[in-house]
């Protein structure tokens, strides 16, 4: 990571720390008062193709012994209704201003990927991790919306596995690896506002329907 990048990530989330503070201990209380604990939910994910590191969220499912792999229609029962409200407009990923603080993340890259995709497809990520993992990112704003259809589609978790390593790995590659080729700080602007712009005409969909 270039320390313009740094730059550019340590500005954002202080930002948007104090913008979004209200709202974060709002929903904090709302998700004990409603959900009960944990309010959040801390999942391994890969930076590089060998280190890890804690992604956090507010929780969002009904709490199981384990979980693994990517999220498809069969978790969909899974989902609590506070938690449908905040996927929808992604609210349930505030707290990754604290992964963008640390370091773990930037603001703009790929998605950080579970370990056992990184494992079993060692060429693809050994290229896309070259660059920090990022809230939003090319792939996430031109495919997040698609990736979502397309998974809950699915109705086991081996439909659902089947379906994100042989169409949404390979397609979410080719897009972060563009961005890998054209990053800059003018590029990482734009994506950023993208994504805001994305949110605002998503809020707006649901007032009208």
């Amino acid at each position: 990571m270039t320390w313009r990048k740094r730059i550019f990530d340590l500005f954002f989330a202080s930002l948007l720390v104090l913008i979004l503070g209200p709202a974060i201990l709002y929903l904090t209380f709302k998700i004990w008062r409603i959900q009960g604990r944990p309010i959040f939910y801390v999942a391994e994910r890969m930076k590089s193709p060998t280190q890890s590191f804690g992604l956090w969220k507010f929780r969002t499912m009904t709490v199981v012994e384990s979980d693994s792999r990517v999220s498809g229609g069969d978790k969909e029962a899974r989902i609590t209704p506070l938690g449908v409200r905040l996927r929808a407009k992604r609210m349930d990923e505030f707290p990754q201003l604290w992964n963008v603080l640390k370091g773990d993340l930037s603001f703009v890259g790929p998605r950080p990927p579970l370990r056992e995709y990184v494992d079993r497809f060692p060429e693809i990520y050994g290229k896309v991790l070259k660059s920090r993992p990022g809230i939003t990112g090319l792939a996430t704003i031109r495919f997040h919306k698609h990736e979502d259809k397309l998974l809950a589609r699915c109705n086991t978790p081996e439909e659902t596995d089947k379906v994100y390593t042989s169409i949404c790995v390979p397609r979410k590659a080719r897009l972060d690896l563009i961005y890998q080729r054209n990053q800059n700080t003018c590029y990482d602007f734009d994506l950023v506002f993208q994504t805001i712009g994305n949110l605002f005409r998503r809020k707006r969909q649901q007032s009208d329907e």
